[in-house]
């Protein structure tokens, strides 16, 4: 989808906080981290390669001054992290393909929190979306969805984060966290125009699923999947801007990604 030359402008102000009308005045609201770190603790699908940090030389040289360097590797698809249409479309668009401008957007938070915190398998439907409507507005067209489950507040204990701490083949039909109803992916795709939808669980697909139908429903329809998003009970439902820059991977389908909200006082 194209966006306006708005976000544009917004990148402007927001590099150089300027009072233009058409930038955002950085010096009155908070910055929030949206980013859990990287590190052997941080949750990766049950089947993924899991974060390694390893050192290449830490300490003193024979010159007499202190140098450290590491080495380190993962799977794309852990931590905070987002997913391009590429990792279910094919021919989609890669992450170097994304477009800078589709990752600085206006930023809605739905609260589903109650509902997904009594039920592990519960999945984000139309009717939460049209309930957030008719009490803040429509959904900002080129925005980016945030999807508060609640169940950040569980990371990384994986057993209560992801229903399971085994890893492997055998681990997988053992998740049990909530995600975003097939019906509801292919609703926001066909009446809301949104860049991006994030969720604070390890998928946008809930932990049963075995087809990932809204991953694919959101990928065909070039909308990005952000998932493992941190502190979304600090974001407001509306109000928030949004900054989700990955790791630029050439022909990657997903990277790692520091997002971050910057949030107005009101």
């Amino acid at each position: 989808m194209k966006r306006s030359g708005w976000s544009l402008f917004l990148l402007l102000g927001l590099l150089w906080s300027t009072s233009c009308s058409s930038s955002i005045d950085l010096t009155d609201g908070e910055w929030i981290d949206l980013t859990h770190e990287l590190s052997p603790q941080s949750v990766f699908w049950p089947t993924a390669e899991e974060f390694r940090l390893e050192p290449v030389y830490e300490g003193m040289t024979e010159k007499g001054y202190y140098y450290s360097a590491y080495h380190f590797s993962a799977d794309e698809h852990g931590g905070t992290h987002i997913d391009a249409p590429v990792h279910f479309a094919k021919g989609g668009k890669t992450i170097d393909q994304i477009p800078i401008e589709e990752l600085i957007a206006p930023a809605v938070r739905i609260d589903v929190s109650q509902k997904a915190l009594a039920d592990p398998e519960y999945r984000v439907a139309i009717e939460d979306f049209k309930t957030f409507e008719k009490n803040h507005g429509q959904i900002p067209k080129d925005g980016i969805v945030l999807l508060y489950t609640g169940y950040g507040r569980f990371y990384p204990d994986r057993s209560a984060y992801m229903g399971t701490d085994l890893r492997g083949e055998q681990a997988v039909a053992e998740l049990h966290f909530p995600g975003l109803h097939a019906e509801a992916a292919r609703w926001l795709a066909e009446e809301r125009e949104i860049e991006a939808i994030g969720i604070d669980t390890p998928s946008i697909d809930y932990g049963q699923s075995t087809h990932f139908e809204s991953h694919r429903i959101l990928f065909e329809n070039e909308i990005l999947a952000i998932e493992n998003v941190a502190n979304l009970d600090r974001v407001p439902a509306t109000g928030a801007t949004v900054l989700a820059l990955p790791m630029k991977i050439k022909g990657g389908s997903g990277a790692p990604i520091r997002m971050v909200a910057f949030v107005p006082y009101r």
